[in-house]
């Protein structure tokens, strides 16, 4: 094992996790924006637009990012009235055809995960909060929305990971993230061990502090971040 390479696979990998990490926030930020409505739509609206956004989620969450990455850089290039539209100045851009990738996968992943955790909210706590006057707007907003995001950040959780990881695709659309830049650095050196080895382990470190800021949140939405009490004190305070 080479550890001289490894050591300048480190340094020449880690300039390139600006891009996975900007790839990697800007997917999840833009597939919850649109899961948040789709997933009210998919909870509460009629069957008919309902069943419009489990389509939606169930092929994009039933066929490979891959696939979908490749059909809309490399698929939809083969259309003339693509290319003459005022959307080809986007689509021939390899970035923002992987950005639009993850992010639609992204929102269908998320649209059922949060679809999953507004369904457990009680319909009681919902009924008393209409009962003190609150429109269905503030309600959505106050009561709902906020107590389906904490039943559903730990699913939600495993969607950001899974995303860390799956940003690794961009790099079969000529984008040197991190995947991307070992495989270039492994046509130059063939050394593929060590390369690899090194871009795991970067991978490996990111996902760790995602968990970890995952568990931060987690603690931080559960009793209003401070331990739970112990019998003894709750038994005191009742």
């Amino acid at each position: 094992m080479n550890l001289t390479l490894m050591l300048d696979a480190t340094v020449v990998l880690s300039a390139s996790v600006r891009l996975t990490l900007t790839l990697t926030a800007l997917s999840l930020a833009a597939g919850f924006l649109l899961a948040v409505p789709l997933a009210f739509v998919r909870a509460f609206a009629r069957p008919s637009l309902s069943l419009a956004v489990l389509a939606y989620t169930y092929v994009f969450r039933g066929t490979p990012m891959l696939v979908q990455l490749f059909l809309l850089y490399y698929g939809l290039s083969q259309i003339q009235a693509v290319r003459e539209s005022v959307f080809w100045v986007v689509l021939r851009d390899p970035f923002w055809c992987a950005l639009l990738t993850f992010s639609l996968n992204s929102a269908a992943h998320t649209t059922e995960i949060l679809c999953r955790g507004l369904q457990s909210v009680p319909k009681g706590v919902i009924e008393a909060a209409a009962a003190l006057g609150l429109k269905r707007l503030h309600v959505a907003r106050l009561i709902t929305f906020p107590i389906a995001f904490r039943i559903s950040l730990p699913a939600y959780g495993n969607e950001v990971i899974g995303m860390i990881k799956g940003t690794s695709l961009a790099s079969t659309v000529t984008l040197l993230e991190v995947t991307g830049m070992a495989r270039q650095m492994v046509s130059d050196t063939f050394a593929p061990y060590e390369i690899f080895i090194v871009a795991g382990a970067i991978y490996l470190s990111l996902t760790l502090v995602a968990v970890k800021a995952i568990q931060l949140v987690e603690h931080r939405l559960s009793v209003g971040g401070r331990p739970p009490r112990g019998p003894r004190t709750a038994a005191a305070v009742a």
